[in-house]
């Protein structure tokens, strides 16, 4: 039964992966970038953080974080934000407009096909914002519930990555996948930890570096594999061995590309 319901996991990947038209951004090493979330970001010292820190070592040099950004409000959807106001970079302290904008709704967005609607609707009309500022749009694909949350379900990841691989396809814009990263990494390693153990929604710290390291390589079309960071010693060495290959065959098979 176990493997009959991993083959289904594996083969409802392959099918969304086939269905994704966008696999790379135009600049592959933006510096100025802004996230715009709930507490799936700003969990366990903040994700944009991590990836600031993991494309620092890739580029070889610093970031000025002024023009690296996240906004993030509690339990928040997509229309909870004022995309206006946090797309003028002044009002946000940045010197410089956003080369980037990554998008990441709630989770009680995939609840109902009414409600994917409205998030589909709102992320249209931020998109065209983003684009008007000359700024390219990505949406981050949340993770899913796990126990001991009450509302876990197997349809949750089917919803989520409909929702974000048909919004971003009408968007023409890059959809990142970080619920199937978590997804294979259970597959492969049922007892890891991604998630708090307390509420089975938001990321455990192994769960924020995973999610890390797929938008990195998202971004940068480069492997996370040559990354050394590991938050300051933090992370053991088979944990971040384990997270960088699930991120690098996660981020390979999703876009159809070879990383380097």
């Amino acid at each position: 039964m176990k493997l009959a319901f991993i083959i289904i996991l594996i083969y409802s990947n392959a099918i969304f992966t086939s269905d994704v038209t966008v696999n790379e951004l135009k600049n592959k090493s933006p510096e100025r970038v802004l996230y715009i979330g709930n507490s799936y970001l700003y969990y366990n010292d903040s994700l944009h953080n991590h990836v600031r820190r993991m494309l620092e070592e890739s580029y070889g040099r610093e970031f000025d974080t002024g023009n690296y950004k996240s906004v993030t409000i509690s339990g928040s959807r997509m229309s909870h934000h004022n995309i206006d106001h946090s797309l003028d970079h002044k009002n946000l302290g940045a010197e410089k407009p956003f080369e980037l904008v990554i998008l990441q709704g709630g989770s009680g967005e995939t609840n109902s096909i009414e409600e994917r609607n409205i998030f589909a609707q709102e992320v249209n009309v931020m998109v065209d914002k983003i684009h008007n500022k000359g700024a390219e749009a990505a949406l981050y694909m949340i993770h899913a519930y796990v126990e001991p949350h009450e509302d876990t379900s197997p349809d949750m990841i089917k919803n989520i990555k409909k929702m974000y691989i048909d919004t971003a396809n009408n968007n023409n814009i890059l959809v990142i996948p970080v619920a199937i990263a978590f997804e294979n990494a259970y597959i492969e390693k049922p007892k890891i930890k991604l998630h708090k153990h307390y509420d089975g929604t938001h990321p455990s710290l192994l769960g924020t570096y995973l999610a890390a390291a797929v938008v990195f390589s998202s971004i940068t079309q480069k492997s996370p594999k040559n990354i050394e960071y590991n938050y300051y010693d933090a992370i053991g060495d088979l944990d971040i061995e384990f997270l960088q290959k699930i991120a690098h065959e996660t981020v390979e098979d999703f876009y159809s590309i070879n990383l380097k």
